[in-house]
């Protein structure tokens, strides 16, 4: 049988609770699953690609399920999710709001990339407003993001924030 490989795509800047709610979940659905980096020149994110691989291979576990590989891409999804093999695209969902914009590029993934599905999973109800943006501004006001984050990220954001 052919081994069932998905990709979930993201800034990841930074990792949240929410982002590994959605991995461990995705894991169930496949065989290989690729965390997919994005590296977008025109955004500034916080945490540098090598940071951001590396808080996510901390708080990664690679047992009980599919293998997790974390990869840094740019350029078009498809062309990366091709490239690896992938059948299957993982998006995570929080509000409406996020489902317009998902479906708009699912659909244009769809186009691009006839032969690769996008799969939506929904957020739990306590990370459904959980970003990573807000998490940023919030650790950069002073607030404690803790129980938003995994615990070298809460580390890595107080660094990146000193009160």
């Amino acid at each position: 049988m052919k081994e069932r490989i998905a990709v979930y795509p993201g800034s990841f800047d930074p990792i949240t609770n929410g982002h590994l709610d959605i991995i461990e979940r995705a894991r169930g659905l496949c065989d290989r699953l690729v965390l997919s980096v994005l590296v977008n020149a025109e955004k500034e994110p916080l945490f540098s690609v090598e940071e951001r691989i590396a808080l996510i291979r901390e708080n990664v576990a690679t047992e009980n399920g599919a293998r997790v590989e974390v990869r840094e891409f740019s350029g078009l999804l498809v062309d990366f999710a091709q490239s690896v093999g992938a059948k299957m695209i993982v998006r995570g969902l929080r509000a409406m709001s996020d489902f317009e914009y998902e479906f708009q590029m699912a659909l244009m993934n769809r186009r691009l990339a006839p032969g690769v599905e996008t799969v939506f999973l929904m957020a739990k109800e306590e990370y459904s407003y959980v970003s990573s943006r807000l998490v940023k501004e919030v650790a950069r006001l002073g607030g404690d993001v803790s129980a938003l984050t995994p615990r070298g990220v809460s580390v890595a954001l107080a660094r990146a924030f000193p009160r």
